[in-house]
């Protein structure tokens, strides 16, 4: 699965426009691989090598008024994403549609995780989250929203307060080299050699297995599960933390 997610052989284009394009794509593919893996990893010890959290901060009451008001604008902006055909007419794809029972269902806009490395707008986020219900249909529990990994602790602060969620982004990435796709499926001491399976998480490890180490791979994302109910906990309480 791995092999066929992760690799996007890509074609030299003439044009500037399509390579945008194109990277744009695959970068919101990839945003929707990496939160998918972390979500069905566990919390173990491989995990915390590729995985990076803000630090905590204490809530004050500002923090929960805040964030109040900002789980109310999220709300109301996706609401109309309830209806998941409205959210492939404008541009979701859910992530692994072939895999019938996930945890949680991501529909990724690759067109809003390229913008998000720009702005922050409530109406478009990178990816909107589903469960299935007891009935098996999908049932609309969130979004997510990014932010480029340049972003400093204070600018994470400005939009959704740090006393309240915390923030994560997947680091210490060690991928096959352009063109290798087939070394996916390599395996070392049991364990997966390439990607966030991998205990590889070192640039001189990675060197070792011939791979292309990426200290940061996506900015920081945070998921807002705003029809969870109002205790701000649950909302911004993904499994991550």
């Amino acid at each position: 699965m791995l092999a066929a997610t992760l690799w996007f052989p890509g074609v030299a284009c003439s044009q500037a426009h399509d390579h945008k394009t194109k990277a744009a794509a695959d970068d919101g593919q990839m945003v929707g691989m990496a939160d998918h893996a972390m979500d069905h990893m566990g919390h173990d010890s491989v995990m915390s090598l590729h995985m990076q959290m803000t630090p905590m901060r204490v809530a004050t009451h500002a923090d929960s008024t805040r964030a109040l008001a900002l789980v109310a604008e999220l709300r109301q902006a996706i609401a109309k994403y309830k209806d998941v055909s409205v959210a492939e007419r404008d541009g979701f794809k859910m992530f692994l549609p072939n895999v019938k029972n996930q945890r949680v269902y991501h529909f990724t806009s690759s067109r809003n995780a390229f913008k998000e490395a720009f702005r922050f707008d409530p109406d478009q986020p990178t990816s909107l989250l589903y469960r299935r219900n007891a009935a098996g249909q999908l049932t609309l529990v969130g979004a997510m929203y990014t932010m480029p990994k340049r972003a400093g602790i204070d600018k994470l602060d400005e939009r959704v307060p740090l006393g309240i969620a915390q923030w994560h982004r997947h680091v210490n990435w060690c991928l096959p080299k352009r063109g290798e796709s087939a070394r996916w499926m390599e395996r070392q001491d049991g364990h997966a050699v390439f990607g966030p399976e991998s205990p590889i998480a070192t640039q001189a490890a990675c060197d070792s297995v011939g791979g292309d180490f990426h200290e940061s791979l996506f900015g920081w994302m945070i998921h807002a599960n705003v029809f969870a109910g109002d205790d701000l906990g649950a909302i911004f309480g993904d499994e991550h933390r």
